[in-house]
Order: C-alpha cells, then structure tokens, then sequence
C-alpha cells in the first residue's frame, strides 16, 4: 500500500509541473526604454493550408489604418458627397440662360409667301441677390460634407484601433490557454499512471482532468473568437477578404491617460459632429434669408424682330415682364425655413448629448479596465504568487500540502488571464476616445511596457526514496482538573 506521503508527493509533484510549465510559458520581456518599445507577437491560430503555403506577415496597426484610409468605401462615399456639394455651389451661383424663339406665321400666303417671321431673344435678370444667397446655402453643405469627411476618417481610424487590440488580446490570451491545455495534459497523463499503479486515488486524477478540462474549453472558445475578431478588424480595414494572419502590437504597454472632463470638452468643442451641426446652424439661416428674397420678382425682358413679306416690313419688338407677388409671397416656405432653424439649433445639443454618451460609454470601459489592470499587477499578481511561494517552502518543510499548491497555481494562471482581459479591453476603449479626440499620433506618451510580475523558479522536488511521513504533532496532555 502507497505510503500518504508517496500519494502527497507524486500529486504535488504534477502541480509543480504544471507551474513550472506555465512559468516559463509566461516569463516577462526585459524593460525596453520609453523610446524604443519592441512590440510582442502572438501567432494566430489558424488551420494547415496547402504544402508549400507561405503564411502571411503579420500586420502591425501603422498598416492597417493605412490600408483602411485607402481602401475603406466610407471614406470614399464622403469623399463623393463632397464633390457632390461643390457641384450645387457651382450650380447656384449661375445665371439663367437666354431663351431664343422663333415664330413663322402666314406661310404660303398669296400676298407673300415667306409669311411673317419673327425672331425673339429673352433674358430673366435675378434681382434681390438670390444667386448669391443660394450659393451661401450650398457653400455650407460643401463644409458640413468636409467635416462628415473628417468625422468619418477618426470614427474609422478609431473602429481599426478597437479592433486591432481586440485580437491582439485574444491572440495572446489563446497562447497563455493552450500552454496551460499542454501543461494540464502533461500532468493529467502523470496522475493517470500514477493511478494505475495505485499511487494515488480516483478523487485526485478527477480533480486534475477537471482543470485541464477547464482550460481546453476556454482555449477552444477564444480560438472560436478570432476568426470573427479578425474578420471585424478586416471590414474595419476596408478589405474583408484579408488573408487571416497575426498582428504585432505592445498590449502591456502603459495605457494613455485620459481624463473625462476634459476629453468632454475638447470633443464637445472641436469633434467634427459638433462642428457640421453648427454649420447646420448658418446652413439654416442662409436658407431662410434665400426663402424671404424669392418673392422679390425677377426681371425678363426681350427684344424681337418681325420680317412681313407681304408689305415688306422690318419691325423691331421691345418687352419687359414682371411676376407680380400678390397671392404667392414664398409664406409657406419662409415658415418652414424658420422652423428649420429652431431644428438646427437645437441639432446641435443632439449632437452633443449623443457625443458625450458615447464617449461616457467608452470612458466607462476604459476607467474600469484600467483600474482593473493596475490592481491585478500591483496587489493580486504579487499576492497570488506570494501564496504560490509560500505553498513551494511548505512543500519544502515536509508539509505535503500539494491541494494548496495547486490552487496557487490556478490562481496564477487566472490572475495572468483576467489582466490580459484587462488590457484588452482597456486599450480597445482606448483606441474608441482616440477617434474621439482625432488623434493622428496615438497613444501621444511614448508606450512603455509594463512587464508581467515575474513567477519564482519552481524548486526541485526532494527525492521520493526513504521519504515518510512528517510525525504529527501531539496534542497537549489534558489539564487536571
């Protein structure tokens, strides 16, 4: 019959792989300087593709926001519609053509058999400055069209940022999962022979298959998440049918510092939204004063010649019209330019209300992530791995309690786990308020990475033989009474 510190010892011995495994797996980079910060890659995961194949490279942020700023059909949809808006500034501003008639009357007559002709040259003169009022209106709808532009350019820079980090958090959380899938396997296969040879129970391989069981499942849900992350950062990038590969990127470098009230303002002051709702503002007004000039009448006037063959003629007509504003006076459109303007005006607090919700939204995200972050490297990774030291001294001391230290281990592999989730999320809020802010430069501090805090080596189990069990320590003698 196996001693109970034999059975102790070989469970403990499959914990202690697997943290030994996941240590190395997650040993943290050396810290770069805040000049030059080496981003880390993380493979995707990706299916076998034909013998031969070349994997693609793998695509750094810089270049997938070039891509989607060339490529991105919202883009050139804006870009379409500003050159629509230049084409009816050009359009109102011109003059009405002449018109030129020619009439034949008489034709055939006996008297004179070329009839009566009659040439007619008329032109409308536009009076009350409509031209210029109409190319006012148009003039605003060319810069609410550049500013759409704009908006639309950071919202798309800003959707590629999100995106890039979504699956570079992924990418590095697959990797942190499938090492410990192996490591867990590893010590599920050393427990199983170690049952076989009625080393230690059945309640202990249960326990060790149930953990790597845990893992493989989370593994296999995040490889179940990638193709669509990528697939999102794709569409973002303007070409959905990019072939699938990694990305580079730096996810523990120090997120950029934001502060709520004043990113508020400054997008409440600056952000293109507000900016073409305002336009929206004058848009409106140079409307209305265009609706009060049109029932200033416009001027035609003519001038005509008339041959009459039968005395042989030459007449010379003159003409003016005038349309006089009696019934029609523009009531109802002037009524409903003005009505547009109080919409306009009040457009522009829409805008803004939905701007700050928004931005409330991602700034939610991004405060908590962040919080979330620095609280799991300063107190709960240190804590987790003070636990995990203090499980190895007691292995150490002859304690055999191998159940402590792989609930250290568990502990550790999670806490690494929730702050890659952390940072994730952390920069995707990020990326969102940087579109917000319509930054070209993003983050604006020179990145410094944050390393991981580092695991303690895993020490070197005792040997097995001559081994027995610590002496239990007895109780004090009962006091007389």
């Amino acid at each position: 019959m196996t001693t109970p510190a034999a059975r102790h010892l070989l469970h403990l011995c499959a914990a202690l792989a697997l943290v030994s495994g996941v240590a190395s797996a997650q040993q943290p980079r050396a810290q770069p300087s805040a000049a030059s910060v080496r981003p880390q890659s993380v493979t995707l995961s990706q299916s076998a593709g034909r013998s031969g194949e070349q994997r693609p490279s793998p695509l750094a942020l810089d270049d997938l926001i070039q891509t989607a700023l060339a490529r991105n059909p919202r883009l050139g949809r804006a870009s379409f519609a500003i050159d629509a808006a230049r084409g009816r500034y050009t359009q109102a501003g011109l003059y009405p053509n002449p018109v030129f008639a020619f009439a034949a009357d008489e034709l055939g007559d006996r008297t004179g058999p070329s009839g009566i002709l009659s040439p007619q040259l008329s032109q409308e003169i536009v009076r009350g400055g409509k031209l210029k009022l109409s190319q006012a209106v148009a003039a605003r709808e060319v810069d609410q069209a550049s500013l759409t532009l704009m908006a639309e350019r950071y919202a798309l820079v800003g959707t590629v940022r999100a995106s890039f980090y979504e699956v570079l958090a992924l990418q590095q959380r697959a990797a942190i999962l499938n090492d410990l899938v192996k490591l867990a396997d590893q010590a599920v296969d050393l427990g199983r022979k170690s049952f076989e040879a009625k080393q230690v129970a059945r309640l202990d391989l249960v326990q060790l298959e149930v953990e790597a069981e845990r893992f493989r499942a989370d593994a296999e849900s995040v490889e179940r998440e990638l193709p669509a992350a990528f697939r999102r950062l794709s569409a973002a990038a303007g070409d959905p049918r990019l072939p699938s590969s990694s990305v580079v990127g730096a996810l523990d470098a120090a997120l950029p510092e934001y502060d709520l009230e004043q990113t508020k303002e400054s997008v409440l002051a600056f952000h293109p939204e507000v900016r073409a709702a305002k336009v929206g503002i004058e848009r409106t007004q140079a409307a209305l004063r265009r609706a009060q000039a049109e029932p200033i009448p416009n001027v035609t006037v003519s001038s005509g010649y008339t041959r009459q063959s039968q005395n042989r003629s030459n007449d010379w007509a003159v003409g003016v019209s005038v349309p006089l504003p009696v019934w029609n006076r523009n009531q109802g459109n002037v009524r409903a330019a003005q009505a547009e303007v109080g919409a306009a005006v009040l457009d522009v607090a829409r805008v803004e209300n939905d701007l700050t919700d928004r931005l409330a939204v991602a700034f939610r995200t991004y405060t908590a992530a962040k919080q979330r972050a620095g609280r799991y490297k300063s107190a709960i990774l240190p804590r987790a791995e003070e636990t995990y030291d203090l499980s190895v001294k007691a292995f150490k001391g002859g304690q055999f309690e191998y159940l402590r230290v792989l609930q250290a281990q568990r502990a550790v592999a999670e806490a690494r786990l929730e702050y890659n989730r952390a940072l994730g999320e952390g920069w995707r809020a990020a990326g969102e308020i940087s579109g917000f802010l319509l930054e070209e430069v993003w983050p604006v501090a020179p990145a410094t990475t944050v390393p991981l805090p580092n695991i303690p080596p895993t020490p070197t189990p005792p040997p097995m033989t001559g081994l027995t069990p610590k002496a239990p320590v007895p109780p004090p003698p009962a006091r007389k009474p």
